[in-house]
C-alpha cells in the first residue's frame, strides 16, 4: 500500500463526518448478513482447491458462484460471463446484473476477484467473494435507483486480466464506452490473521494514475468510511489505491474504492491462505459495513419493505469468548433462549466436545489449535472459530 499524501490527510480532517446520515433499513440489510452465512462461505472457497486461472479448481469455483446465485434467485438473463484466455486456457468473469429503478444505464460495480495462487487463497480472495455473496443474496429483491453489478474476476492474480479484459471489451467496446459507471467497489483480502486485532479496515482511495478522479475517488472513499462507522464496529483507516481490479477502470477514467485487511496477515500467495489462518468474525464485520456501503452508492430503498427485513437469527448477537481460549469458554445468550447445544470440531471435521445449556464449557482438556463451535437452538444455527491457547 501507497503512503498517504499530507493533501489527503488535509482532506480527512476536513471532511463532516455527519454529510452522510445514519438509514435505519440500512442497518437493517446490513445486519442480515450473519456470520454463519460467512464461515460456511469460507469454507466452501477453501474445499475448491487452489484456483489457479484456467484450472479445472477456478471452473469448479466459476460453477459454484453461479449456483449460488442462482439458489438466491436471479434469473438466467441477470447472470453473464465474459471469457477470455490464459496459457492457452479459457477462464471466465462472471458478472450478476441488478437493474436500478430510476438510473437503470448507470452502474455500481462491487466486485473482487475469485483466482487464487500456491493455495485455496480464503483470504485473498476468499474474503471477497464471502462479501458479494452476502450482500447480492441480502439486496436482491431491495430496490436501488442505480443498477448494480456484482463482478467475480478471474485472473487478476496474473496481472488483473480478467478485469483488464472486462474493461476494454464490455465496459469499452472498439474504444467506446458502452456502460457508464457511477463508482466501482472492490473487495479484496479482508480476511485478516486469526490472533490479530482485526478491528480496523482501509478504506482504498485513488490519488494517483489520472489525476482527473482523484477528487471524486475520495470524496466516494470518505463515504466508503462513514458506511463503515454507521454500520459496523470497524474503525476505518484511508489507504491509496494499489494492484488490484479497481486499477483497469481508474486507467479509463472511472471513479474507484475499495476495501483492504489493516492488519495484514502475510498470507496472501502462499499455502498458509487457509481456513484456519483467517477471522471469519473481521469478513463479517468488513460484510456488514460492505452492504451499508453499498446500498448508500446505489442509492437503495430506506423503506422497510416487509417484515422479514426485521428478522434475523438471533444468535448471531450470542457471544463466545475469551478467542483465544484456555481452559473455559464463555457463552452469552440472550436471556430468551434457555435450549441450546454446542459442538466443537477440529478442522478435519472431527468432533472433540459436545454440551447441552452450559453457559461456561471447559476446554482445558482440548490441544492448542483452531477450532470451530456450533452453537444451535431450534431451527438457527452460528458457527464461530476458535483458537486454543494454553
Amino acid at each position: 500500500m501507497k503512503k498517504l499524501s499530507a493533501l489527503l490527510l488535509l482532506s480527512l480532517a476536513t471532511y463532516n463526518i455527519h454529510a452522510q446520515s445514519f438509514i435505519q433499513a440500512y442497518q437493517n440489510r446490513a445486519e442480515q448478513v450473519t456470520q454463519t452465512n460467512i464461515t460456511s462461505l469460507l469454507q466452501e472457497f477453501a474445499g475448491l482447491g487452489v484456483k489457479t486461472t484456467g484450472s479445472t479448481a477456478n471452473t469448479n469455483t466459476l460453477n459454484w458462484l453461479k449456483g449460488k446465485y442462482q439458489a438466491f434467485g436471479y434469473s438466467t438473463s441477470q447472470i453473464t460471463e465474459d471469457s477470455f484466455t490464459y496459457n492457452g486456457n479459457t477462464t471466465k468473469n462472471l458478472i450478476i446484473t441488478k437493474t436500478g429503478t430510476v438510473y437503470p444505464n448507470i452502474y455500481v460495480i462491487i466486485c473482487g476477484h475469485y483466482d487464487t495462487v500456491a493455495g485455496a487463497g480464503v483470504s485473498d480472495n476468499g474474503s471477497g467473494t464471502a462479501i458479494l455473496l452476502e450482500a447480492a443474496r441480502i439486496l436482491k429483491d431491495i430496490p436501488t435507483e442505480y443498477s448494480v453489478k456484482f463482478i467475480h474476476f478471474s485472473g487478476e492474480e496474473q496481472g488483473l486480466l480478467g478485469s483488464s479484459h472486462y474493461v476494454n471489451n464490455v465496459v469499452f467496446q472498439n474504444n467506446v464506452r458502452s456502460i457508464n459507471l457511477k463508482v466501482v467497489f472492490n473487495i479484496d483480502q479482508v480476511g485478516g490473521q486469526l490472533g490479530n486485532i482485526n478491528n480496523t479496515i482501509k478504506c482504498e482511495s485513488d490519488q494517483s494514475g489520472q489525476t482527473a478522479n482523484n477528487a471524486p475517488s475520495l470524496a466516494f472513499t470518505q463515504q466508503l468510511a462513514v458506511c463503515t462507522t454507521l454500520y459496523s464496529p470497524l474503525q476505518t483507516s484511508m489507504s491509496n489505491t494499489y494492484a488490484s481490479d479497481y486499477i483497469p477502470f481508474e486507467n479509463k477514467g472511472d471513479i474507484i474504492t475499495g476495501f483492504y485487511e489493516y492488519e495484514r496477515s502475510f498470507n496472501e500467495h502462499t499455502v498458509n491462505d487457509t481456513f484456519a489462518n483467517v477471522d471469519p468474525t473481521y469478513v463479517y464485520n468488513v460484510g456488514k459495513a460492505s452492504v451499508g456501503a453499498l446500498q448508500h452508492f446505489a442509492v437503495a430503498s430506506t423503506t422497510i419493505l416487509a417484515t422479514d427485513e426485521n428478522q434475523g437469527n438471533q444468535l448471531e448477537s450470542v457471544k463466545i469468548y475469551p478467542n483465544p481460549a484456555k481452559n473455559i469458554l464463555n457463552i452469552d445468550l440472550p436471556d430468551h433462549i434457555k435450549n441450546f447445544n454446542v459442538e466443537i470440531t477440529d478442522m478435519s471435521g472431527k468432533l472433540v466436545l459436545k454440551s447441552e445449556n452450559e453457559t461456561k464449557i471447559n476446554v482445558s482438556n482440548l490441544l492448542n489449535g483452531v477450532y470451530i463451535c456450533s452453537l444451535k437452538s431450534e431451527n438457527k444455527k452460528i458457527i464461530n472459530k476458535i483458537l486454543i491457547e494454553k
